[in-house]
């Protein structure tokens, strides 16, 4: 059995100095009514070390023996498709297991389905467990829940808050327990979760590397010593691991008798008023946090500690309502709702490192910012100022960083959808047509392994012609073999790859014309986002292009990117579309099934270089000829048009859209107006 690495040996997880993280982890083990644990940080921060470390130092459990539901045996009426169990029923000690839940999961998997070689073989309905029936009594986790189908997410937190699993599929009724301590872990960087699903979560936490070079020489010093000898470095932290594991079990036990006095519910319920938190999801958790901490130091009284504890675990997260808000407490605030500082109730001394307001975990701020954070890009501190630059023309060339200029973007809008043409095969998402594992059905297929739902009615029609082969009798049974089996073929959406090529030169610079240009891109930010796309972002200004913004699905960081974009300069839109189209081809590479957008920001003017214009629809043709599906977004403005996005757009093939067209309420008022002025005329 391969050695894990000691869950105290990890830096900031020590028995009596835990950080934000280990802390959190703890707390929803000993009252897993909490609803679990979203970690989210860079990566290489011990995220998957910590949380794979965590099952070994949980306590045993005891299980009815040859149950695959893990029934509790002192449970009086188990909820068990293998039950019922007789009072003698024999129990076996086990440790607690860690069940991984894959990113690419399907539903079946998750929930279980109908056993198909029983079923076929046998002509017997028997019901094949999922995931979540293994993880019952255990720890779920999920590793890049941010890149977990939402159907998904949505399936597991109901289960984790409701307790059981009830599948009703493929000629399948089954109810069983699934009560597990669920932990997901993340990288804003790869796309965020959807303020609905954060909320889902009881706690969150933000973790970063140490920025101390003794605690970075620290973690070195213990993954070497751990590589060279696993056993003995184990061996080193044995007798830590047992003693937490023995902490854990009394808080466990002790949980259930803390007292949650009315002060200390009006005390909560303030805090969340205070903080803005939407709905009592934020009440309810933060309360049944502060009573485990409580209960994690020995008392059954709940302290001002305590409640500052949990709300620093289960509010920030909540205070993200749309999708480019940050996380974030303010804590200075937190301390002057709560009140002095007050002794403790009983119990053991809380010392520095207990999970109240001395801890030294992360502060919740991450490395791109949060309170206190550098100031927003656009604002007049940070616009450097910018001399006038002629109505629709270029900055000079070599003109430098005092013709550039930065402005933020409006109120994004509710874009216009724009989809890729045909269908299809790529990852379930809300944009363009393909083949995917939910959506409607339209045909059926012989599966690929085991996956898949079950087409009855295209099995039976397969096997239908070998019955008299088969020596059915009349009246008989159909008799099925596995080569008749059919699985469902199924039409939903997919996710695309957004990729925005967005021209920042001098003919953009213009403060208003780049404030629409910009809440434009921001729109089509927000809509990527919700139709669960990854985003990429190339900007062309001066000589040169760039990949600001590999592709990604962190819509995030793009609307960051996109918010510091400085504008002026000539334009280079040759090399704006050469490095889009160098961008589309590797992504290609990296992720096939995708389809991607090509969605072209510009006035369609080309002034860098010799030839300039002729050099871009050169490019243009060279695009064209990888037939990606291409939106060009006008950006020319005024009473005179050159009409050169037109032009561009013809060059590419693609969909030619006004920048006053790219918000759908606008393009309905279009409609209205030529609606009602035909219905005048």
């Amino acid at each position: 059995m391969p050695q894990h690495y000691p869950f105290t040996a990890v830096v900031g997880a020590e028995l009596d100095q835990l950080d934000d993280m280990a802390l959190a982890l703890v707390l929803t083990t000993i009252s897993p009514a909490i609803g679990g644990v979203l970690v989210r940080g860079e990566k290489g921060t011990a995220k998957s070390t910590l949380v794979r470390a965590l099952a070994a130092v949980l306590p045993p459990i005891d299980v009815v023996k040859g149950d695959r539901f893990s029934s509790d045996p002192a449970d009086p009426a188990p909820l068990s498709p293998d039950g019922p169990f007789g009072p003698d029923a024999e129990a076996e000690t086990r440790p607690v297991r860690l069940v991984e839940l894959p990113v690419g999961a399907t539903e079946d998997r998750v929930l279980g389905s109908l056993d198909l070689e029983q079923a076929l073989g046998s002509g017997i309905t028997r019901y094949e467990p999922g995931l979540l029936a293994r993880a019952h009594r255990g720890v779920l986790y999920v590793d890049e829940v941010n890149l977990l189908h939402d159907h998904l997410v949505d399936l597991l937190l109901d289960a984790a808050a409701m307790g059981r699993s009830t599948v009703e599929r493929d000629g399948v009724s089954v109810e069983h327990a699934a009560r597990f301590v669920l932990i997901g872990t993340m990288n804003p960087e790869e796309g965020e979760l959807r303020p609905q699903l954060l909320d889902r979560f009881g706690l969150a936490v933000e973790v970063a590397a140490p920025r101390d070079p003794q605690a970075r020489a620290e973690v070195v010093r213990r993954r070497l010593a751990f590589d060279a000898d696993p056993a003995g470095f184990a061996a080193r932290f044995a007798e830590q691991d047992a003693a937490l594991t023995a902490r854990i079990r009394r808080a466990q036990e002790l949980v259930a008798e803390v007292e949650l006095d009315d002060a200390t519910l009006v005390s909560i319920a303030e805090l969340c008023a205070a903080f803005e938190v939407d709905g009592l999801r934020a009440d309810i958790v933060t309360a049944r946090t502060a009573a485990a901490h409580a209960a994690w130091h020995g008392r059954t009284t709940i302290t001002r500690d305590d409640v500052r504890a949990a709300a620093r675990l289960a509010l920030p997260h909540r205070r993200r309502r749309n999708p480019f808000d940050e996380t974030g407490l303010d804590e200075s605030q937190l301390d002057d709702l709560l009140g002095p500082d007050e002794p403790p109730a009983g119990g053991p001394e809380d010392g520095p490192g207990d999970g109240g307001p001395d801890d030294g975990g992360p502060d919740g701020g991450g490395p791109e910012g949060g309170p206190g954070g550098a100031p927003e890009s656009g604002s007049a501190a940070s616009a450097p100022a910018t001399p006038p630059t002629p109505p629709g023309g270029d900055a000079p060339e070599g003109s430098g960083q005092a013709q550039e200029s930065t402005v933020g973007a409006g109120e994004p809008v509710r874009a216009r959808l724009l989809q890729v043409d045909g269908v299809g095969a790529g990852v379930s998402g809300r944009r363009s047509r393909a083949i995917t594992d939910d959506g409607r059905r339209i045909g059926a297929r012989t599966p690929a392994g085991r996956s898949g739902s079950l087409h009855l009615v295209e099995t039976v029609r397969a096997a239908a012609p070998h019955q008299h082969a088969r020596g059915r009798a009349d009246g008989g049974r159909v008799l099925l073999r596995p080569a008749d089996l059919r699985v469902a073929v199924r039409e939903g959406r997919e996710s695309n790859l957004v990729l925005l090529c967005v021209d920042a030169s001098g003919s953009m610079a213009a403060r208003r014309r780049m404030e629409q240009v910009k809440t434009a891109v921001l729109s089509l930010l927000l809509d990527a986002y919700q139709r669960r796309d990854k985003v990429g972002l190339v900007t062309f200004r001066g000589a040169t292009a760039s990949l600001d913004l590999p592709p990604t699905s962190s819509v995030d960081v793009a609307a960051r990117r996109l918010e510091e974009l400085p504008a002026g300069g000539r334009t280079p839109l040759a090399e704006g579309l050469a490095t889009a189209a160098d961008a589309l081809r590797l992504e290609g590479i990296r992720d096939p099934l995708r389809r991607p957008l090509l969605v072209v920001v510009t006035d369609g003017r080309a002034t860098s270089g010799p030839d300039a214009l002729a050099r871009a629809h050169r490019a243009a043709d060279h695009v064209r000829a990888t037939r990606v599906a291409s939106v060009v977004v006008d950006c020319e403005t005024g009473g005179f048009r050159l009409g050169l996005a037109g032009v561009l757009a013809d060059r590419l093939g693609a969909q030619h859209l006004p920048l006053g067209e790219v918000s759908a309420d606008s393009l309905t008022s279009v409609v209205r107006s030529a609606q009602v002025s035909g219905e005048v005329a």
